[in-house]
């Protein structure tokens, strides 16, 4: 830009010069009286002073070029230190993976010299092992004979023996196994006598049973336990004699327990804490606005399900107030399984029924959905539940056979009717079918580690698993303490070992794993 600059000036004073002459010029042609000799010196002095710049120009021009190339140079240098640089740092690289590859090598190679020497040993061993496998055959040829010399007895006389003593031991079995068909017959009366007994307590006990009386409501932190008691308690007093369920507000970190027999208070108090909290604004004003709110959504939802329910069975003539308590059931539970789904899925089983049988199946469908209906009222009515139930169906006029199928359903009176007969297998198969119904967590791992304790307790036993929820055990033994025939005898020592130690309904079945491996490599 400077070199530029310069001789622009110098164009700029060459152009000024010739300006200057043709002035002078043109004023001589006018006859005007200039002083020559003035005028040629001025030009003279600017023709000077634009060569002294334009050489002033040149010099600086020259450094410039002179610093460009220096630090050009410079830069070219400096790349070039770089560039080694690298070549060294990745020559250094190279040098150092030679030296690991080296490494790995010898590495494997020691492994492999390892190898062959194991080769060897084992392949001496397996010959050892031959060798003493026909010793103990020689052995054992000889002890068989001096035992049939010191007895008497021929193997296959000792092998008869053996069979007859087992065969006394079966028919023992077999009559211990009918004494057990007997006592099992026996003991039918003391389950019917539990059963009464647990459905007294379902309705009137006080301390039930929790996974079936009590509701956990999460709370976001400890500090709203104290606005939901309230001031003196006033809000937990009214929350409770609004809903009649119990609140429990103790230890229990984030949490507090409703505890109510009557399933619908409970999810009705519940919904009313849970709406209570998230609105922040707790006083018996609000729950008693909420209460009445959320009692007729409960309602409202009941009687929904009940609808869809019968629209699922195709149950189209059921009577309003018959739907509003089969609704009820929808938060009612009987061993964890839920009574309103039980009974959709025992109406299924029994058209299904009575459909094969040739029978009417829309009479069996509308007396099996019906049968636990007693379960809606049976804490607020004395009586049993196929009796209330009845009741109940007799009042909203349901056919007699609908009537007399419900109250028979658990053997209460006599079943008369094809209809009542299939009403109680179909409530059998919905009630006992893997999964219907649950025990409680803890009781059920106890009784699965006592099986396997029991099982891991003898002698050759590597590992052993229960499986279907308990109904059958089984065993891995270490195949080389146990042989097939003493892996036999350990299924009935175990069977005799649980059925001595063990309380549990049906039967378990025992099975023994034993697994044999060989393993050879072709080279």
């Amino acid at each position: 830009m400077e070199v530029l600059q310069y001789l622009l000036i110098a164009a700029v004073a060459l152009v000024v010069g010739w300006f200057a002459g043709n002035q002078i010029a043109a004023k001589k042609a006018k006859g005007e009286q200039v002083d020559l000799e003035k005028t040629r010196e001025e030009a003279d002095a600017i023709m000077t002073q634009a060569r002294r710049e334009a050489e002033t120009l040149r010099e600086r021009t020259a450094q410039a070029e002179s610093a460009a190339i220096a630090e050009a140079e410079r830069k070219a240098e400096k790349e070039f230190s770089r560039r080694r640089s690298e070549i060294d740092r990745t020559e250094g690289r190279l040098r150092k993976r030679e030296e690991q590859l080296e490494k790995t090598e010898e590495k494997l190679q020691r492994k492999l010299d390892g190898a062959t020497a194991k080769e060897e040993q084992a392949e001496s061993r397996l010959l050892d092992i031959e060798e003493d496998r026909k010793a103990l055959e020689a052995l054992r040829t000889t002890m068989v004979q001096k035992a049939e010399a010191i007895s008497g007895m021929t193997a296959e006389q000792a092998r008869k023996s053996l069979l007859e003593n087992l065969e006394d031991e079966v028919r023992q079995e077999s009559a211990a196994i009918v004494r057990r068909v007997e006592s099992e017959t026996k003991e039918q009366a003391e389950k019917k006598a539990r059963q009464i007994i647990t459905l007294a307590v379902q309705r009137v006990a006080s301390d039930h049973v929790s996974e079936s009386t009590v509701s956990v409501v999460t709370l976001p932190n400890d500090e709203i336990k104290g606005r939901i008691i309230g001031r003196e308690g006033r809000n937990i007093r009214t929350l409770e004699q609004l809903t009649g369920v119990n609140l429990i507000v103790d230890d229990t970190p984030e949490a507090v327990v409703l505890s109510s027999f009557d399933p619908m208070r409970r999810e009705i108090a519940r919904r009313v804490l849970e709406a209570l909290i998230s609105d922040g604004r707790i006083h018996p004003g609000r729950i008693e606005e909420l209460v009445n709110k959320i009692e007729h959504q409960v309602l409202e939802s009941a009687r929904e399900a009940a609808e869809n329910a019968c629209i699922e069975l195709g149950i189209n003539d059921l009577h309003p107030e018959l739907v509003k308590l089969m609704g009820r059931l929808k938060f009612r539970t009987s061993y964890g399984q839920n009574v309103l789904a039980h009974s959709v899925e025992c109406g299924h089983i029994a058209e299904i029924i009575s459909s094969e049988l040739g029978l009417d199946a829309r009479l069996a469908k509308r007396a099996t959905f019906l049968h636990d209906i007693g379960k809606a009222v049976s804490h607020e009515m004395e009586g049993t539940h196929a009796a209330i139930g009845a009741n109940l169906a007799k009042k909203y006029r349901e056919r007699s056979e609908v009537v007399h199928a419900i109250e028979a359903h658990h053997y209460e009176v006599e079943p008369r009717t094809l209809t009542a007969i299939i009403v109680i297998t179909a409530d059998a198969i919905s009630a006992s079918r893997p999964g219907a119904r649950r025990e409680s967590l803890e009781s059920y791992i106890k009784r699965l580690e006592a099986l396997e304790g029991i099982a891991n307790g003898f002698e050759g036993v590597e590992k052993s698993f229960a499986i279907q929820a308990g109904r059958e055990v089984r065993i891995i033994v270490e195949p080389d303490r146990l042989n097939d025939d003493q892996c036999a005898l350990l299924a009935r020592d175990v069977t005799k070992k649980i059925e001595t130690d063990l309380q549990y309904p049906g039967q378990i079945k025992v099975t023994v794993l034993r697994e044999v491996r060989k393993t050879e490599y072709a080279r």
